[in-house]
Formats: structure tokens, C-alpha cells, sequence
């Protein structure tokens, strides 16, 4: 999460996961909050970054990316496994 330091940036990546859990309607625990946010904030920035969009910096911008990231992690992932 660009803009962040280390600890914020757990604390926004679970805070993110849990948010996307409750929009996709999944079942996660606190490490995988922690992970699919992070992961998905890491992701979409990547992703923005390709398009040539830079996202501003900051927690705000950053936990929205987060939240779209993670949502998107788990949507990903249950087009590859399923919907269980």
C-alpha cells in the first residue's frame, strides 16, 4: 500500500478483507482479511499502475483500492474453485 507504514498497512489490509468478505458474502478468517487485503491492494495497484492511472496516496485512497482488490481476489477465486 503505497503511502502507509508496515503496521497501518496490516491494519488496512484487515480491515479491507473483512470489508470485501462482508460485500462478497465469504467466510475468512483474520489472517486471510489480512492477506486478501493486502494482496488485493498490491494487486490493483499493479493493475492501475499498467493502465497508467496512479492512485493517490494515503489511507483513504489506499483502503478503497484495498477493498476493490480484495473483492476482486475473491471473485477470482471463486471462478477458479467454485462457489463452497
Amino acid at each position: 500500500m503505497t503511502g502507509v507504514g508496515w503496521i497501518m498497512t496490516i491494519i488496512l489490509g484487515g480491515l479491507a478483507g473483512w470489508i470485501a468478505e462482508k460485500i462478497m458474502k465469504a467466510d475468512m478468517g483474520l489472517l486471510a482479511n489480512i492477506v486478501v487485503g493486502i494482496l488485493g491492494a498490491v494487486i490493483l495497484n499493479a493493475i492501475l499502475g499498467l493502465l497508467g492511472v496512479i492512485p493517490p496516496g494515503g489511507w483513504l485512497w489506499q483502503s478503497i483500492i484495498a477493498i476493490i482488490g480484495a473483492c476482486l481476489l475473491i471473485w477470482i477465486y471463486r471462478l477458479v474453485r467454485g462457489r463452497t
